[in-house]
């Protein structure tokens, strides 16, 4: 569900003759010839994505299954990784905090990579991420607080990558943020489009950093990184209003 197109699905048809034969767009042909592309060449649906350090040294690698367009899925790019990664290592650096991630398997593969003695739990629809284990807990935003009692109110650190831009997803992963959060101080960092911008700010209190995050897969929206926090030097520091 993370880094994804995150445009909701609607049921228009088009008011084109029934009998005429679907066709794509030019645009919409390339997309989907370079994706059959990429998918000839994964192996054994795994792609890998080096990790700072320059692919040296024992776990240098994060191993990531292949995006599923079916789920939307779009994984960051390495500088976006690692760049929140490090933000959210930051975070932990003086404590030893729990961390959620909702709906973005890319950072929780790169925190893994980075301190492999994180404690981060991946909240995650696809279920091929069974594969960490523990550290795995199936989640579909439309059952927002249907998790283990064991996840309520530990963690720290949040971060949330929403699957659509809709008001209503936002809204249910604000529940899931609420339920799974510490009540006393917390970071909370929310990855979504601009568009969510007065959203974040009303439901979450959440305001852009100049940090842009970017896909490896090249995305029409354009997308944010919004704190609770200011995150001063890091992440660009919060945005200005004009």
């Amino acid at each position: 569900m993370e880094e994804e197109l995150r445009t909701p699905k609607t049921d228009a048809v088009d008011d084109a003759d029934d009998d005429d034969p679907p066709a794509l767009s030019s645009h919409a042909l390339a997309a989907l010839q370079e994706f059959l592309k990429e998918q000839s060449q994964s192996l054994a649906n795994h792609e890998t994505v080096e990790t700072e350090g320059g692919g040296t040294g024992p776990g240098s690698e994060v191993a990531l299954v292949t995006e599923d367009w079916r789920l939307s899925q779009f994984w960051y790019d390495p500088e976006t990784a690692r760049t929140v990664a490090q933000e959210v290592l930051s975070l932990c650096s003086d404590s030893n905090y729990n961390v959620a991630c909702i709906a973005c398997p890319t950072l929780y593969a790169y925190l893994k990579n980075m301190d492999p003695n994180i404690s981060v739990q991946l909240l995650e629809y696809d279920k091929r991420f069974e594969q960490y284990g523990s550290d795995f807990t199936f989640y579909d935003y439309n059952q927002s607080e249907d998790l283990p009692l064991e996840l309520k109110h530990t963690y720290q650190v949040v971060v949330a990558d929403p699957p659509y831009l809709s008001k209503e997803c936002l809204e249910k992963v604000t529940q899931t943020i609420s339920f799974l959060v510490q009540p006393q101080k917390s970071y909370l960092l929310l990855l979504t489009g601009e568009v969510q911008r007065d959203r974040a700010a009303e439901l979450l209190g959440l305001y852009p950093c100049n940090f842009r995050p970017r896909h490896s897969s090249k995305l029409g929206n354009e997308f944010r990184l919004f704190t609770n926090y200011d995150p001063g030097e890091r992440l660009g520091g919060w945005e200005q209003e004009n």
